[in-house]
């Protein structure tokens, strides 16, 4: 089965615009609700797709953070670019990660980290993430159970030097969330089963800026974007970006 990958998007709706940054092993499928939801409400959104992403797993683990944060900076200078000058930035997981940095990089008009990992629970989970992530994809695919089985056998052999890359940049992130002046609206789902959930915590005891706010979303797992609250979750951040000080 010819699998067609997920495509970034922008949805151009009013002068003021969000960048949208999907999570490890994710695409932008996992933040288009929102950018949909967003647009209707008159806000411009903007999603790159990483590299090595919405593709075969074997080509995911030959990129890493710099590979990605390239395309966040890419999709950040795209909106520039066609003149927004305002960008508000909303990140799931690794996404979140990024929009932090962001918040410490570039002018940002405010920062929705959600689910965002500050240390990881452990490499094994994320290496059990990726495996799964691998099972999945070849079953979209269409293939059978023993051929798939064998392709992870194959792919295990793989080193996954990205790991450690990852491990590194979130405590790079975590060590300067202390120069984020940004205002920050920190997202946490309760029963994330993917990361340390004292995460949220840190960032919002960490951001230096006088508007921050941190709320728990008490039904939802990891991927909050596409769980059974993403319609409160997508009402809380109109109404935070809605708080915002836009010039127009």
């Amino acid at each position: 089965m010819k699998i067609v990958p997920p495509k970034p998007f922008t949805f151009e709706a009013g002068k003021r615009a969000v960048l949208l940054l999907h999570g490890f092993t994710g695409s932008s499928a996992d933040v288009r609700m929102l950018g949909r939801f967003l647009e209707k409400k008159g806000y411009t959104t903007h999603a790159p797709i990483y590299k090595g992403h919405g593709v075969p797993p074997e080509e995911l683990v030959h990129t890493g953070p710099n590979d990605w944060w390239q395309d966040v900076m890419t999709g950040y200078e795209h909106l520039k670019n066609k003149g927004y000058d305002e960008i508000a930035v909303a990140g799931l997981s690794l996404g979140g990660v990024f929009s932090l940095k962001l918040g410490y990089t570039v002018p940002v008009k405010g920062i929705i980290p959600m689910c965002a990992p500050m240390y990881i629970k452990s490499e094994e989970t994320m290496y059990d993430g990726i495996i799964d992530y691998a099972k999945q994809y070849k079953k979209f695919e269409g293939k059978t159970d023993s051929q798939i089985e064998t392709e992870i056998e194959e792919f295990k052999k793989t080193p996954m030097k990205t790991l450690k890359a990852l491990q590194e940049l979130i405590g790079e992130v975590r060590d300067n969330v202390d120069m984020i002046y940004s205002p920050t609206f920190v997202v946490q789902a309760r029963n994330d089963e993917m990361i340390n959930t004292d995460s949220a915590n840190i960032i919002y005891n960490s951001v230096e800026s006088d508007q921050k706010k941190i709320k728990w979303y008490e039904e939802s797992g990891h991927v909050i974007t596409l769980d059974k609250e993403k319609e409160q979750l997508h009402e809380d951040i109109y109404e935070y970006l809605e708080q915002l000080d836009w010039s127009e």
